[in-house]
Parts: structure tokens; sequence; C-alpha cells
């Protein structure tokens, strides 16, 4: 509701939800990224939030129409979660997180135009360009190794699928709260699996260590994706998973700031060029 009393659209509630989406996910990402372990940070960060929203499933309807959804969102996640584990050993976080961020709106504009037909503008098409320029980047100025930017493209594509998966979904349940609060406790129960699995159990000593940021991180992952699934609830997907992408700006300042990392001239070029190019899909 606006100061006047008029309502505000809500393609622009949508849009606002993102833009803080954004921020918020770069500090989870950061606190993941600064761990000792990053298998048992992601994996005690996911668990933390399928802990905390496990007594609202008691308190939202049955995810009904909306289960198979949850379930191809489950099963991208689980080359996702690795896939990023791996990009952050691998490189730099103001590297690597601009890279998997960037691939993203990318990919989901051309999924979405090519599987459900949403109308791709000029405008959308020029920052498509722009982003794949920033990319490139990186890349040519070697600040993200052959590896690194194989487990990064691979991160930015599982997002953009399951961004698609979970689009669809949080529109098909009963509620957009029903759908976020399955998928939380899902994709946490699921990832504390997987990292326990793959680690043989040895994830478990790390997650301990680390509980305290993670758990933080866990409440605050609840509140970024929760905020963008609901914004996903509220209007057409590319824009918005591109809008999403302006948390790239908290990422570098992160970066600079708590990680001390040495952030070149060319990596800020490609994370401007790559909000540049998420603005036109924006516009678009």
């Amino acid at each position: 509701m606006c100061a006047n009393g008029v309502a505000m659209n809500p393609v622009t509630l949508a849009s606002l939800l993102m833009i803080a989406s954004g921020s918020i996910h770069a500090v989870v990402n950061a606190i993941i990224k600064g761990g000792k372990s990053k298998m048992a940070s992601r994996a005690a960060t996911d668990g933390s939030s399928a802990v905390i929203l496990l007594p609202a499933t008691l308190l939202v309807p049955w995810p009904v129409g909306a289960w198979g959804w949850l379930a191809a969102s489950a099963v991208v996640h689980l080359l996702y979660l690795y896939a990023m584990i791996r990009t952050y050993e691998a490189a730099d976080f103001s590297a690597a997180y601009p890279a998997m961020r960037g691939t993203a709106p990318l990919l989901t504009a051309m999924l979405s135009v090519m599987l459900f037909g949403e109308h791709l503008a000029i405008a959308v098409a020029a920052g498509i360009v722009l982003i794949g320029a920033a990319l490139f980047a990186l890349v040519f100025h070697r600040h993200l190794g052959r590896a690194a930017l194989g487990w990064a493209l691979t991160t930015g594509s599982m997002t953009a699928l399951y961004t698609i998966a979970d689009a669809h979904g949080v529109r098909a349940a009963p509620t957009p709260f029903s759908y976020i609060v399955w998928d939380f406790v899902l994709i946490g129960t699921e990832s504390v699996a997987i990292f326990a699995v793959a680690t043989k159990g040895a994830v478990f000593a790390d997650m301990r260590a680390a509980w305290r940021p993670c758990v933080a991180a866990g409440a605050l992952s609840i509140v970024t994706y929760g905020l963008a699934l609901y914004a996903l609830s509220l209007g057409p997907t590319a824009p918005l998973a591109a809008l999403r992408e302006t948390g790239m700006v908290t990422a570098l300042l992160i970066a600079i700031v708590f990680l001390k990392e040495r952030v070149t001239a060319a990596r800020v070029v490609a994370v401007f060029g790559i909000l540049g190019g998420a603005a036109l899909i924006l516009a678009g």
C-alpha cells in the first residue's frame, strides 16, 4: 500500500521484493563461501532453513497441484548444490558469484521464451548479449580457470532451471506460502543428505563447528528465496529473475570489505555489465 492509500502495482511490488532478495542472497552466499568447509556450510545453512520451517508445514495447505514442480526443483537442486560448492572451492567470491548469477537470467530468459512462449523484446535480447560479453570478460582476463568456469556455468544453468520450476510451482500451489514452506523443507533435507553421502558422514562434524553463522544464513535464506518465490507468484519469470541479480553489487562490496579479496577493474566492469544486461532484460 502506498502512502496515498493507492495499492501498489503487483509487478512493482514483485520488482522491489526481488531487489531486496538479491542483496540478502549475496550475504548468504558470502557466509557459505567464508566457511572452512563449503559443503558443511551449505548443508548447515539449508538444514537450518528446513528445521526453522518444519513446524509451518502444519499451518499451510498441502501444495496440491505443485508436487510435480517441487519434485523437479528438488532434482535440479541436486546438481546445483554440488556445482555451487565446487565453484566456490575453485575461485574467489568476487569472480565466482557474478559468473554463477550472471548465467541464470540469461538462460532463464531463453528457456522462458523457448519452452513457455514468453515474448522476447529487443531490450531483452540486448541484455542477453551484454551478460554474455561480461562473462567472457571474466574468462579472458583469467579470473576464472577452466574448471571454475565450468562449475559456475553449471550452477547458473541449474539456477535457471529451478527458477522456472519454482515460478510455475508457486503459482500452481494453493497459496504461495504453501509452496515456499515445502520447498525449503524438502531442499534442506536433500542438501544435508547429499553432502552426508558425498563425505561419508564426515560433513556432520564440520557442520557442528559452523552452526552459528549457518543458522543465521539459514534464516536469511528463508527471507531471500521466500521473497523471490512470492515475487514470482506476482509477476513474469524472466524479468524478475534478471532483477534479482542486482545483488551482485552487494556481493562485490562484501568481497572487498569482508573477504579482503583483490577486486580488479575487469571484475568490476564484468559485474556492472551483468547488471546492465539484467536491467535491459527487465526493461523489455
